[in-house]
């Protein structure tokens, strides 16, 4: 406007750059990780767009709730979709994963990005990802809405990808994990096939196992998360053959003519299709002996890629379902079982390590040696126990993420490398005067069905108040995986963790070895300086250390062990510095030179030293790699003492002892 005051001569505002994600970029490193997948057939052919160059008016959700579910593309990544599904049915959840006040495409303050947030092993952890999408031609080739201008789960399943390291890492997978991951909750699987003459032996209902029928979800009808899959020969759904998941939309009993009554169960299946050839199809036999009225109704309610099945076709159809247990609206899981909400709950991580507390199942005489916690109900109520471990990824050369990008909707052989066999036993007890070995010589009070190669166990009780021993376990000894112990209850409880023995002593004639162990953190900008090639090396934690003993062999032996998924590893390290006697907080020097080192730093759980240190006072100094990477870790050191072993002919039973564990934080 000329002869406006002020507006002339003004610089044009320059357009904003919209944000591009170094970590996970528009390129083949973010879909392939070893190329195992038939994902792989796609590459060169795949182009990335944002969603305003995709459509003229882009919706995060749109208005219309049938137009918000999620399609299918050409990842295989069912079991995430059906996963996704829950977020539909909970506000709170897709506020929880979709925090509130994100500008969207035409919003102010808009730049190309989006923030959700993933559980994960016990804490929920945000996830950046640009609006860069894969596309194939100016489609989206991946998962999308059935909205073609609504890109919630494009962009969902593109924060998991990263989470997980690539899109091919999400070819294939379990519906459970995804809902957990999801809802920060608790989801249960129970196989199909395995409901016959194995059940029978075990009794209809066992402790800790139930075997599953859809009317015992009544109580959260429209709530939970209920999912079929199926890795076996199809009958009448022809693209059941191909490792494939559906979602469980509603059920409904009705009564044909002349019949008992039934219970039909709408189906959805991602792929957009109406696969089913069973008799109660679109057209099919079965609706003409229904209510014209009822049958109008039931088909009236079946969207694109939905249809209607009979009970006992889904339990013939299905080799196994999953469930996932609703979260309340102030946050609270809820019991499939009775639809209570269980506002109680307690948290606690441990791990399973050879030689010291991986003693397998109770085939085992090591069985004891096992991790254990006090569980104390104050009242009684009910209780979800769970069981949750890490993945056990295995590296290959060619790929910095997981090993195997394969997780397998169904049981597998591969699955069962890349998990160990875990199972839960709790016992009630006399605190005061308990006796494990009279206690493990009982049945347990509760216990899982069997060991299985699943990420997480749950069990479910009714428990009166008072104490219980709670043993995690793996089938087979020696084996080693962290995991995080997780109860949920109608009543106020306490959880806590109990000594266990300590490592064998050596023997020596030297004296005996003593262990003892630190916790602490990386805490960014504190004491997450990095490597000894970073001049900020000194802000890392440091651990006290005085030996004593002089001999002529290794007289330590220090382990470092970070407390992350094995996904979010970072590379890991120590050094060993002497420094003067006497000094309450000892600091090393720009320039010291380390006595020992464990070096390079690696990605893995834990890193490990033996040596020899000469008598005087030392400072172990943990780091990762780089700086500012934030983490939890224990330093754990065993050092010889002068002190002789004593032998004795007297027994005695293991005491069971409440520990104290104090967590600090360096700064």
């Amino acid at each position: 406007m000329a002869g406006t005051p002020g507006l002339q001569g003004l610089p044009m505002e320059r357009p904003r750059e919209l944000f591009a994600d170094p970590e996970f970029p528009a390129d083949d490193s973010s879909l392939f990780s070893d190329g195992t997948s038939p994902l792989v057939r796609f590459r060169g052919a795949v182009m990335w767009m944002r969603p305003q160059e995709i459509c003229q008016s882009p919706v995060l959700i749109p208005d219309d709730p049938e137009e918000s579910h999620a399609k299918q593309g050409l990842l295989g990544d069912c079991w995430f979709l059906c996963a996704c599904a829950i977020l539909l049915k909970n506000k709170h959840l897709m506020d929880k994963v979709f925090p509130l006040g994100q500008p969207l495409w035409g919003e102010h303050g808009y730049e190309g990005s989006f923030h959700f947030r993933f559980w994960q092993f016990g804490k929920w952890v945000d996830v950046q990802v640009d609006d860069r999408l894969p596309c194939i031609g100016t489609q989206l080739c991946f998962s999308r809405c059935y909205s073609p201008s609504a890109f919630w789960v494009a962009l969902l399943e593109k924060a998991y990808a990263k989470l997980n390291g690539s899109y091919e890492h999400l070819w294939a997978g379990q519906v459970a994990e995804a809902l957990v991951d999801l809802t920060g909750g608790l989801a249960e699987r129970w196989s199909l096939r395995k409901s016959g003459n194995e059940e029978e032996r075990h009794g209809e209902v066992e402790k800790g196992r139930r075997r599953f029928n859809i009317k015992h979800l009544q109580a959260v009808k429209g709530l939970c998360a209920v999912s079929g899959s199926v890795h076996s020969t199809p009958g009448g759904a022809s693209e059941l053959g191909q490792y494939h998941a559906m979602s469980l939309t509603e059920w409904v009993d009705v009564r044909p003519k002349e019949e008992e009554e039934v219970c039909l169960l709408r189906v959805r299946n991602p792929w957009g299709r109406r696969s089913w050839r069973g008799s109660w199809r679109e057209n099919g036999e079965r609706w003409k002996q229904l209510d014209p009225a009822c049958a109008l109704d039931l088909l009236g309610r079946t969207q694109e890629g939905e249809f209607w099945m009979e009970e006992t076709e889904f339990l013939e159809e299905f080799d196994e379902v999953t469930v996932g247990y609703p979260i309340s609206s102030q946050g609270y899981v809820q019991s499939i079982c009775t639809g209570r909400e269980l506002p109680h709950s307690h948290q606690v991580g441990g791990c399973w390590i050879k030689g010291h507390s991986s003693g397998g199942c109770r085939n085992s005489s090591s069985f004891t040696s096992n991790p254990k916690f006090w569980l104390q109900m104050s009242e009684p109520g009910e209780v979800l126990v769970s069981l949750l471990q890490h993945r056990s990824w295995r590296n290959t050369a060619h790929s910095q993420g997981p090993g195997s990008s394969y997780r397998p909707l169904g049981n597998s052989t591969e699955h069962d490398f890349q998990y160990q066999a875990i199972g839960l036993h709790i016992w009630k007890v006399k605190k005061e005067s308990s006796d494990l070995a009279r206690t493990l010589n009982r049945p347990p009070t509760v216990s899982t069905h069997c060991h299985a190669y699943e990420r997480e166990v749950v069990v479910q009780a009714q428990l009166s108040a008072g104490f219980y021993l709670v043993i995690p376990s793996t089938y087979f000894q020696g084996v080693e995986a962290s995991f995080l112990l997780r109860v949920f209850s109608s009543a106020p409880l306490t959880l806590s963790a109990m000594r266990t023995p300590p490592p064998p002593a050596l023997a020596s004639q030297d004296g005996e070895w003593e262990t003892h162990c630190s916790q602490g953190s990386w805490v960014l900008g504190a004491s997450a300086g990095g490597s000894r090639n970073f001049a900020s090396h000194r802000m890392n934690p440091h651990v006290p250390l005085t030996v004593s003993l002089r001999c002529s062999e290794p007289n330590v032996k220090i382990s470092l062990c970070q407390h992350c998924p094995p996904k979010a590893f970072l590379p890991i390290g120590f050094h060993v510095y002497k420094v003067p006697e006497g000094l309450a907080e000892p600091q090393i020097t720009q320039d010291q030179e380390p006595q020992a080192s464990c070096v390079p730093h690696c990605y893995a759980q834990e890193v490990s030293l033996q040596c020899y240190l000469s008598p005087g006072a030392y400072v172990i100094v943990p780091s990762t790699y780089h700086p500012d990477c934030k983490a939890d870790f224990t330093v754990t050191v065993a050092r010889k003492v002068l002190r002789k072993v004593v032998k004795s002919q007297e027994t005695l039973g293991h005491i069971v002892q409440e520990v104290s564990v104090c967590t600090f934080t360096f700064g």
